[in-house]
């Protein structure tokens, strides 16, 4: 009993060793992260919508043409791919988006965005090489809505739904930007 109990401890200790290592060396879970995962939802009767993303900071650095390049593709975030989802269909800046879970992908200009759902979940938002991994084939809709300049600077990316004016939007604000995506819930048939 007494070798049971010795080869328990050493094959106890090895598993505490490999997860330790694994804290440090791989990920730090005890960590804050650099850009925090945030889940946004929207509620409203029936409807219910919900954005999980990554909140990148801005940190004194220039944001639109810098860190995140005008006319190319952005993961909306950081880290993780950004996600979109809704258990109703819905018209998105007028165009219709079935229900379901997308990908949620941008392209920034300097007076508007296109806001890109693809239907393909990634695990992650960039390649090894810092490339998006975003696949245009399962692009399901594309829209392009305008860009505001805010007067005071949004220190932190946030992704939020407005519906202050009764007209719900999707928005997105980071820096000096904000753009707002409009979003209609198709009413159900009457039969």
């Amino acid at each position: 009993m007494n070798t049971f109990l010795k080869w328990l401890l050493i094959f106890l200790s090895i598993i505490v060793l490999g997860l330790f290592s694994y804290c440090v060396f791989v990920e730090n879970i005890f960590a804050s992260r650099l850009s925090p995962k945030d889940t946004v939802a929207y509620k409203f009767n029936d409807l219910k919508l919900e954005v999980f993303y990554n909140r990148p900071s801005k940190k004194g650095r220039d944001i639109f043409g810098a860190l995140v390049p005008l006319n190319e593709v952005w993961r909306t975030g950081a880290n993780e791919a950004t996600t979109f989802e809704t258990n109703k269909p819905l018209k998105i800046n007028g165009m219709p988006l079935p229900i379901g879970k997308y990908t949620l992908w941008s392209v920034p200009k300097d007076t508007v965005w296109t806001v890109i759902f693809n239907s393909k979940q990634y695990s992650w938002g960039v390649d090894t090489e810092m490339k998006p991994m975003w696949d245009p084939n399962y692009d399901v809709l594309d829209v392009e809505v305008p860009v505001h300049k805010l007067d005071k600077t949004v220190e932190q990316f946030t992704i939020g739904f407005d519906n202050t004016t009764g007209d719900l939007s999707l928005t997105m604000a980071w820096d000096d930007v904000k753009v707002a995506v409009p979003i209609e819930e198709v009413p159900e048939k009457q039969e």
